[in-house]
């Protein structure tokens, strides 16, 4: 995706009024299996679309998995046999997700946003950028990478942040994935996003030892700003009883 965005892209939402939206935002504490996470944000985006439902943002972790996205090369699934994988509508190739990393799923109508995907995708990124700034570590896009990169101690650039959308009856969904702490070893097992020349990192790796609920208020906070509007908090799902 190219960076060489108008001066109207720049402004982050903070045109056509959306400053009045509310945002529903909800945190699960719980690892979220994976199956049952897009279960729920099918049924989302359908309400959302349908208009009956606010839009959400959901934090939440997952146990450790691997995902394929549509551009997914079977050659870059290393060792497939150690995590469960699942295919996915999403954008993007392969990455992993576990304990220690907050994904956040994006279900936001663009319709009410001009149907700018570009720009969503751009807010998105700027969204991760903001949130590291918080922890005092410069996140960077890259052209031709995706993803949020930094620098390491040893000057490499390392990948801390994933993202990776669909767009359905003009919702979005899928989102955002941040390493706070996971184990990191694990993303041996693919190449994750197909790009082998660059490792990936984590805030504790750089040094910023924070707890979850931190993290959270950080991406809250940013998302208002970026997006220009206002969050009310949604609890999650309550699990059905067998």
């Amino acid at each position: 995706m190219g960076r060489d965005l108008s001066a109207r892209t720049l402004t982050l939402g903070l045109m056509q009024g959306f400053m009045s939206k509310t945002i529903a935002w909800r945190v699960s504490d719980q690892p979220t299996p994976y199956l049952d996470a897009v279960a729920q944000m099918e049924a989302r985006v359908a309400m959302i679309a349908g208009g009956r439902a606010k839009d959400l943002v959901w934090l939440l972790e997952h146990p450790p998995l691997y995902t394929a996205g549509t551009s997914a090369k079977r050659e870059d699934l290393l060792d497939g046999a150690r995590f469960p994988v699942f295919e996915t509508g999403r954008g993007g190739q392969f990455t992993y997700h576990g304990p220690g990393q907050r994904v956040g799923y994006v279900m936001m109508d663009l319709r009410q946003r001009a149907n700018d995907v570009r720009r969503f995708v751009f807010d998105l990124e700027e969204w991760l950028i903001r949130t590291l700034a918080r922890f005092n570590v410069r996140g960077e896009r890259r052209e031709g990478r995706i993803g949020i990169w930094v620098a390491s101690p040893s000057g490499n650039e390392e990948k801390i942040a994933a993202l990776g959308i669909r767009v359905r009856r003009g919702v979005s969904f899928h989102g955002i994935s941040l390493n706070v702490d996971p184990e990191l070893e694990h993303f041996s097992g693919i190449v994750p996003c197909g790009i082998n020349e660059h490792g990936v990192t984590s805030l504790s790796k750089l040094g910023i030892n924070v707890m979850m609920p931190e993290v959270d208020m950080a991406l809250r906070g940013a998302f208002e700003e970026v997006f220009a509007v206002r969050t009310t908090s949604e609890r999650p799902r309550a699990k059905a009883k067998a």
